[in-house]
């Protein structure tokens, strides 16, 4: 996902101009899928997907990218809680694209298509087609139409058959246990997400499901095949994502155990007075009660999927009354 102000973006004149309705075949013509490595900020720790077009013959290398966004897009903040956020097609030089990545040290990792003419001109007109400005925006949803997903599925449609895949990785695994690897099994971050999630996102996920993981579908398409064992991938430089390490002090243990140390030693002190501080127990409920209105509010009126009431909302008001018990059985 990048921000306008971060890239650089091609005239939609400039697409047209190198010759995308014109393409004659051109066997030095190379389409390539790029994986981003995860970087520091929460939305870009799952990576990212973009197509590369390359023909040095015709001084041709452009990355199309279907993560762009826009902060200075009217009422955004709103329009993102509500699952409304309008994404877009960007296309730069392969030399911008790579710019914020060098400068970050996110690796951007490459897989050359085995593709035929044919389909190589599909995808090139399927892009400046979408490029185009009334083509270029989407309703984005992380789960089921994304950076990843769109180049997919735009690949598939021009291969005409069923990709098959050796891969088999996390097959049968969840929304949540998929995210879970990504944020960090202990981080705040994941202890949020997993609080805002629902049962669905407790449901086994097929494996062309998975492929809204940009790492996901680099391991897809590594192992990937047509029905006649014809690989995908020509060529490949690839690697696993790193693992993100949570310090301990930043943990979600670590903060659900100063919440009770907390309350716990207020329940001591009240039990001594004999007097119950009814403020430690509002400043306590009313987080709780503003996350279950989010999660009431997201679940009802956005366009989230996987946002919804489950039992992990009982670890707060649980963890507060077992504080508590020491002054309620003592009294």
């Amino acid at each position: 996902m990048w921000h306008k102000s971060r890239i650089v973006i091609l005239t939609l004149c400039l697409v047209l101009s190198i010759g995308a309705k014109a393409y004659d075949g051109d066997e030095q013509m190379r389409i390539s899928l790029l994986t981003c490595a995860p970087g520091e900020e929460l939305y870009a720790r799952f990576g990212h997907t973009a197509l590369r077009v390359s023909d040095p013959a015709n001084k041709i290398d452009y990355v199309f990218n279907y993560g762009i966004f826009d902060f200075n897009t009217e009422q955004f903040y709103w329009k993102f809680v509500r699952g409304e956020t309008w994404y877009e097609l960007g296309a730069s030089s392969m030399k911008w694209f790579m710019y914020e990545y060098d400068e970050t040290h996110r690796p951007v990792y490459e897989q050359v298509l085995n593709l035929t003419p044919e389909q190589r001109e599909q995808i090139w007109e399927a892009l400046a087609t979408n490029y185009e400005p009334q083509n270029r925006k989407y309703l984005y949803n992380f789960v089921f139409d994304n950076c990843a997903t769109r180049p997919y599925y735009l690949i598939s449609n021009a291969i005409g058959d069923t990709i098959l895949s050796d891969y088999t990785g996390y097959t049968g695994r969840t929304y949540r246990a998929f995210i879970r690897h990504y944020t960090g099994k202990w981080s705040l971050e994941n202890a949020g997400i997993s609080l805002l999630f629902g049962p669905k996102a407790d449901q086994p996920m097929t494996s062309e499901q998975r492929l809204f993981l940009p790492e996901e579908l680099m391991l897809y398409m590594q192992s990937a095949h047509l029905s006649d064992g014809t690989p995908i991938v020509s060529e490949s430089k690839v690697a696993p994502f790193s693992k993100p390490v949570t310090p301990w002090y930043q943990s979600w243990p670590f903060a659900l155990a100063l919440y009770f140390l907390f309350i716990f030693a207020m329940s001591i002190q009240d039990l001594r007075h004999r007097h119950w501080s009814k403020w430690v127990d509002i400043i306590a409920a009313t987080p709780y009660l503003l996350l279950l209105l989010i999660v009431g509010f997201l679940t009802f009126f956005s366009c989230h999927p996987l946002v919804g009431f489950g039992w992990r909302l009982l670890i707060l008001p649980i963890t507060h009354l077992c504080a508590r018990l020491i002054y309620i059985i003592r009294r």
